[in-house]
């Protein structure tokens, strides 16, 4: 990149309103770090899948392994992340455990990703 084409200002002014204003809106740096953990959660094209499967219905490890055609243990490994970050949940059913979307808010977040990429 040329010293030309760095990004800067032309003309020197004071702008300590707009710092200021930026600065108060900021979130703190742990909600900043929270927040980028999240969203490495859905940088794997495989728990995208999941979070896809588990938006038509609740699923067992197996009817999700079959569903994405990938063993159990992939599924197992990628559903233990999911869980970790409370985008999905689950619960026992006698020897089964049977997994769900964490909340709306997972439908919500995959959905504008959607509307982004497709714009």
């Amino acid at each position: 990149m040329a010293l030309n084409d760095v990004e800067h200002c032309e003309v020197v002014h004071d702008h300590k309103e707009v710092v200021l204003k930026t600065h108060k809106q900021m979130p703190s740096e742990d909600e900043l770090y929270d927040l980028a953990e999240l969203f490495k959660v859905f940088g794997d094209s495989t728990r995208i899948k999941i979070l896809f499967a588990l938006f038509e219905q609740e699923m067992c490890v197996c009817e999700i392994a079959d569903t994405l055609e990938m063993t159990q243990s992939a599924i197992s490994h990628q559903l233990r992340i999911l869980k970790q970050s409370k985008l999905v949940g689950n619960r026992r059913e006698g020897k089964q455990i049977i997994y769900f979307l964490g909340d709306d808010h997972v439908r919500t977040i995959i959905d504008q990703g959607l509307n982004h990429i497709e714009e």
